[in-house]
């Protein structure tokens, strides 16, 4: 939220009445810095929630790691059990009364192996998961998981924080808004600092903080400097933040699909895929169902071989038993950290033949750029680099935000001249725009309010309220339409 460009009078300088024949010269700066202004106003408090949550999410991974040692690993052995003697001693903690929807082998020795189940008391992309040592079958945990990635209690508290405030699908209004003008917000004050960097003979003022620099002018050199080396990650989270967001995540997908852009996903159907049995997969014995319809534990060893025969090769697996009637198992690579292991094949659990197969190496480059970005947004493309990076940049963002928030209260009009640290950003730029200038800013409002709704409504009320602020405050002058 810079809101001092370089024609800004010093602190406690005469503040000259805005013009009314003004220039059109100039007009895309003001309108940059009125956009800027308000959208830092009325949003900086869910980029900054957003910040601080994402900063701590950056750093849950390695907490986690403490929190749930016991549950997460276990001492290493010499010799470890099937994966069938590891889900009988879950299901036997269970009393035997549910069968898996998952398992999650130990992926290296001293990690212990997830078993995970469903149950009523859980909520959306919830499982229950028993941690078994694989050596000795010992239960060693008892806790919920939540997605994919598997994250425990703290992680997944965590998460919600970041992503609804606790608040479930209503909350995820907070952080599409977060996201779609956090990139917005960025480009704004890239183009009020290239206006500056081109006016000034201190260009390397611009490029890091001014140490020598006192008050007012010191607010204005951290949050431009700061801003300018964080600019490609602040708008990488916020483009890769919008595909989770509710409505403009929806659009994103749309547009996906009609690129034919979608992420491959194997076939679980069975009756599009050959029945005959044999085939490459014929030496192993298909495990029977029991007469319950429970899953056979000894069918996750089998379906784990099979798989590993044809392109699962990677220690961080998940099997997944059939959903339904008619379905195939599924044995997916879950590692998310680069180079990137996530392909799949699925199995006839009668015939033991392979119904489809899906492999990285194949997906389209969108897709690629999708998973990567997702798992670098993440920070389990790079490990714990990109957990620093992310912490990093997440806490610059809520810093820029609070100096942002500085600055305005310094500007704030005061019945002093003395005090007043310049003026409001000046109103009116599209009124001195010429046509060409006007009809672009709209075509583009109009283009991105489409694309991302929520963005589209919030910025329509940041124009109703100037317009309002303009006529409480005409006598005064100090404010003027955004438009």
């Amino acid at each position: 939220m810079t809101l001092l460009d370089a024609t800004t009078p010093e602190p406690g300088a005469p503040q000259p009445a805005p013009s009314t024949g003004a220039s059109r010269k100039g007009w895309f700066g003001q309108f940059l810095l009125r956009l800027h202004f308000y959208a830092g106003i009325f949003i900086g408090p869910f980029i900054l929630v957003a910040a601080l949550s994402g900063a701590l999410y950056a750093l849950a991974p390695q907490v986690e790691q403490v929190v749930y040692a016991k549950e997460l690993h276990a001492p290493t052995a010499e010799a470890y059990l099937p994966l069938a003697a590891q889900v009988e001693a879950a299901n036997a903690y269970l009393n035997n009364a549910e069968s898996p929807v998952a398992v999650r082998p130990a992926p290296k020795p001293g990690d212990t192996t997830r078993v995970m189940y469903a149950g009523e008391n859980l909520g959306p992309s919830e499982t229950r998961a028993l941690f078994i040592d694989p050596a000795t079958a010992e239960v060693r945990g008892d806790l919920t998981a939540y997605g994919s990635s598997g994250a425990l209690p703290l992680r997944t508290w965590i998460d919600q924080l970041h992503s609804n405030l606790q608040l479930g699908e209503p909350g995820r209004l907070y952080s599409e808004l977060a996201a779609s003008w956090l990139g917005i917000i960025a480009l704004a004050g890239l183009g009020l600092w290239i206006t500056r960097f081109t006016r000034t003979n201190r260009k390397k003022d611009l490029l890091r903080p001014n140490s020598k620099a006192k008050g007012y002018r010191r607010l204005v050199s951290w949050h431009g400097s700061l801003g300018i080396w964080i600019l490609v990650f602040v708008l990488f989270l916020s483009v890769t933040g919008i595909t989770w967001s509710t409505y403009g995540g929806a659009n994103v997908s749309g547009l996906r699909t009609a690129l034919n852009w979608k992420t491959p996903s194997v076939s679980t159907n069975l009756t599009e895929a050959p029945q005959a049995s044999g085939g490459e997969h014929s030496h192993h014995q298909a495990p029977s169902a029991p007469s319950t319809g429970a899953v056979d534990p000894a069918a996750f060893d089998t379906m784990l071989s099979i798989a590993r025969g044809v392109n699962v090769n990677t220690g961080r697996v998940e099997i997944k038993p059939p959903t339904a009637e008619g379905k195939a198992w599924v044995v997916q690579e879950i590692q998310r950290s680069y180079p990137t292991e996530v392909d799949a094949v699925s199995i006839n659990g009668q015939t033991l033949d392979v119904v489809d197969r899906v492999d990285f190496k194949d997906f389209n480059l969108a897709s690629k750029l999708t998973r990567w970005g997702i798992d670098t947004h993440m920070g389990s493309m790079f490990g714990l680099p990109n957990q620093i990076i992310l912490f990093l940049v997440a806490s610059s963002i809520a810093a820029m935000v609070v100096l942002g928030y500085i600055m305005w209260w310094k500007r704030r009009p005061t019945k002093n001249p003395a005090q007043r640290m310049g003026n409001p950003p000046a109103g009116g730029a599209l009124r001195r725009a010429p046509w060409w200038g006007t009809v672009l800013v709209l075509a583009v409002a109009l283009g991105v309010g489409l694309f991302l709704p929520l963005m589209g409504i919030s910025l329509a009320a940041f124009v109703l309220v100037d317009l309002i602020l303009m006529g409480l405050r005409s006598k005064r002058k100090t404010l003027q339409p955004l438009t």
